[in-house]
């Protein structure tokens, strides 16, 4: 079942009590996981990635709440659970009604589970990167749940400064919480740390494969950004980088949890990896030496940061 189905159910008091979630989309699996599992006085059991424990997880749905409320058990893994295991939650939920089990799998190798559970109760959702028109829905439903007052317009002109990236137009949310008056397009300008994380990305990769990024630079200073926030963009950037390099080289395949710290997209997983390899750890420790150096020359001095900032990433460039 897809996301739209999901909706249905939820709109319906039809839902199931199991349900496995998975797909291109982190943000919505979270999302879903917490919309479904949102049930008062319940007694909860949460297992993030490498925290699994099978003895655990199972001994928590087979006994009676100690609240009196329904046992629920989430589990978050970027590593497949074994079926049989998965099957165990499953039956136990439909041998008590008031058991609730959502398995969140955030790994790639999920085409398994949309028919694997089939003769089960359980739901198996997919989500999929939201389109635009669904990503300025989902937005305005989370603002209609802050009781935050934005309109189209806004959301969209939100959705644009991020590129689309729906998790982070939905953290920006939060920072609107506390206007008690409609948020304008001024509004998201004024509040919104306008560096989108696809701009500098952008702007990497067009300083790593030796192009012209002058404009890219000048465009990101007229709207306000400030040089000293473009150079740590920058090193932040290439320390994940040269995490994936060394990840890579030690274990051969990349894990975005292990590295990161959190799930990520596959795509963005394998450019980076891509994209880390291309260069050797001590380019990486000439780059990070020359970014310091220019972010200390600009905190030190009141010379011009703008030039600082350009000589910098031409210098950069010749490291390459």
């Amino acid at each position: 079942m897809y996301k739209n189905e999901l909706d249905k159910h939820i709109q319906n008091n039809s839902l199931s009590n199991s349900f496995i979630l998975f797909g291109e989309s982190s943000f919505l699996i979270d999302r879903y996981t917490k919309i479904l599992t949102d049930i008062e006085d319940a007694s909860v059991l949460s297992f993030y990635f490498d925290e699994y424990n099978y003895s655990s997880a199972k001994a928590h749905l087979s006994q009676a709440s100690l609240f009196g409320g329904r046992n629920i058990l989430i589990i978050k893994s970027e590593k497949k659970i074994p079926k049989k295991e998965l099957e165990t939650f499953i039956d136990l939920c439909e041998k008590n009604q008031e058991n609730l089990f959502v398995y969140a799998y955030y790994g790639t190798d999920y085409k398994a589970y949309a028919k694997a559970f089939s003769k089960k109760n359980t739901m198996s959702v997919r989500f999929f990167h939201p389109k635009e028109y669904e990503a300025q829905n989902i937005i305005a439903q989370i603002a209609k749940e802050k009781n935050v007052n934005i309109n189209r317009d806004a959301i969209l002109h939100l959705l644009n400064l991020h590129n689309s990236d729906i998790a982070l137009a939905s953290n920006e949310i939060e920072k609107f919480v506390v206007y008690d008056k409609p948020i304008t397009t001024k509004d998201i300008d004024n509040l919104v740390y306008g560096l989108a994380e696809i701009n500098i990305d952008d702007l990497i990769k067009n300083i790593l494969n030796k192009k012209d990024f002058t404009k890219d630079i000048h465009s990101l200073l007229e709207h306000g950004e400030d040089e000293i926030k473009i150079i740590t963009a920058i090193t932040s950037y290439l320390t994940q980088l040269y995490m994936f390099n060394i990840y890579i080289r030690v274990n051969g395949t990349p894990n975005a949890m292990e590295i990161l710290g959190y799930p990520a997209p596959k795509f963005v997983v394998d450019e980076k990896a891509n994209i880390s390899l291309k260069f050797k750890p001590q380019t990486y420790y000439k780059l990070h030496k020359l970014l310091l150096e220019a972010e200390l020359n600009m905190k030190s001095s009141n010379i011009d940061k703008e030039a600082i900032l350009l000589s910098t990433l031409l210098r950069l460039q010749r490291f390459l």
